[in-house]
């Protein structure tokens, strides 16, 4: 064809130096037309032909595996191998240009499947991260893992064709600068062997609602990559922190909780321990005007009412055994009242009791657990509770303790008659001090 087309540019009135060259340019015109036609003829049948195959045979993934960036980056390296093949029609035998292009088509179709496989395995993350069992395995981990990989090798395999040299040879030397390149990649590896063992364990997945002390992270993981696992605190702020952080010290996992039946109320409200006392039949009698606490009562009466030889004894002290208390009042209304709300799950502990009495009175402890677990809403559960509390334990002639404050000394001073003035520290002499 070479031949041909030079005789006829001679034949053509054309100079045989110039027609040398220009049968050279007609030949890599051709050659880049018939590459470019051959691109766009692969780019219509994969593309176009093949997805609107595979989308009418249902097959399972088509959509994903057989997208158009995937199938262009296939249809990319058809021109720059038709040029491979042809280019050496340009150029005579022997020629240094035939292998200065052909070794940038190397290069090129290198990179561009570097490029294939790296997007193949990005659609294969999307996948399996789609997938329920693989949502709390280390799959951004292993997808990071595999291109450093793919990088490796294509920096391998490029640097053996500029310098023709085997890429056997590049990885012998490499092994020779193995402790070299797993200091430079210590923090990739101890992240990827921490993922795997956060995944093994079940110890965490995105979506997980974690804290680590000491390290103000307390919020909801976005993702586990190879170095780093990414979590948005309460407060919108981002934090990040190494996968080996969280296998080498202790951090709380909240998931179990979210999961469950109910999120736990443990609070403690403190009762004044002088205002504990025995009831009167009074103070029984305005008690039983309380709906929860009737039925209970007169329960507790009958109860009591019932001969006990064991403790048949003309001993008040023993009798007295025998008698209500208003916090024993108070602890079992408390009882009713949890157990009548609808938002505590009845299947989990429920109940009030008492903690060991310290200088600050009597602790009373109500333990249960809200069915609601959304955080503005459980919050608000617990204080209505409480506001519940606080409002209905003076109504059993009880107490709650408090620290004294400003208000209570004022009160004490206007009782035995002393001003707020009187009160005031004194001015220091100044002729004393002199």
């Amino acid at each position: 064809m070479t031949a041909w087309m030079n005789q006829l540019l001679i034949d053509l009135g054309i100079k045989p130096h110039l027609a040398d060259w220009l049968d050279q340019v007609a030949i890599i015109v051709i050659i880049m037309i018939l590459a470019v036609l051959t691109g766009l003829i692969c780019r219509f049948l994969l593309v176009t032909v093949l997805r609107k195959f595979f989308k009418k045979a249902h097959f399972h993934w088509s959509s994903l595996v057989f997208s158009p960036h995937l199938l262009k980056k296939i249809a990319d390296m058809v021109p720059v191998i038709m040029i491979f093949i042809l280019i050496p029609l340009a150029f005579p035998p022997h020629a240094k240009a035939i292998a200065l292009i052909q070794k940038c088509c190397v290069i090129y179709i290198v990179i561009v499947a570097l490029l294939f496989f790296n997007a193949f395995f990005k659609l294969m993350f999307q996948i399996f991260n789609s997938k329920e069992p693989f949502r709390d395995r280390p799959l951004k981990g292993a997808l990071q893992i595999i291109q450093v990989l793919l990088i490796c090798v294509g920096i391998i395999v490029v640097t053996s064709i500029i310098i023709n040299q085997s890429p056997m040879h590049l990885l012998a030397g490499l092994g020779a600068s193995a402790a070299v390149l797993m200091l430079v990649f210590k923090d990739s590896i101890l992240g990827f062997v921490s993922g795997i063992q956060l995944s093994a364990n079940h110890m965490l997945k995105p979506g997980d609602w974690i804290t680590v002390p000491g390290s103000g992270v307390d919020g909801t993981v976005l993702e586990v990559t190879l170095n780093t696992v990414k979590v948005q605190n309460f407060d919108n702020t981002i934090m990040t922190i190494p996968p080996c952080t969280l296998t080498s010290q202790a951090f709380q996992n909240w998931q179990g909780m979210a999961e469950s039946g109910g999120r736990r109320v443990m609070r403690s409200i403190n009762i004044d321990i002088n205002s504990v006392k025995f009831c009167t039949p009074e103070m029984i009698a305005r008690y039983k005007q309380i709906p929860l606490l009737k039925e209970w009562l007169e329960k507790k009466e009958e109860e009591l009412s019932q001969p006990d030889t064991a403790l048949a004894i003309d001993n008040p002290v023993v009798i007295n055994l025998h008698r209500l208390t208003n916090i024993g009042v108070l602890r079992a209304y408390l009882n009713l009242y949890i157990h009548s709300l609808s938002v505590v799950n009845k299947e989990l502990d429920c109940m009030i009791r008492h903690l060991q009495p310290t200088e600050n009175g009597i602790p009373m402890q109500l333990y249960f657990f809200s069915s609601i677990k959304e955080w503005a809403t459980y919050e608000g559960i617990q204080a209505d509770v409480f506001d519940h509390v606080m409002a209905i334990i003076p109504e059993f002639d009880l107490r709650i303790f408090q620290n004294p404050s400003g208000f209570d000394l004022q009160q004490v001073a206007d009782r035995i008659g002393i001003s707020s003035t009187d009160l005031q520290p004194a001015k220091p002499d100044n002729k004393t001090i002199s």
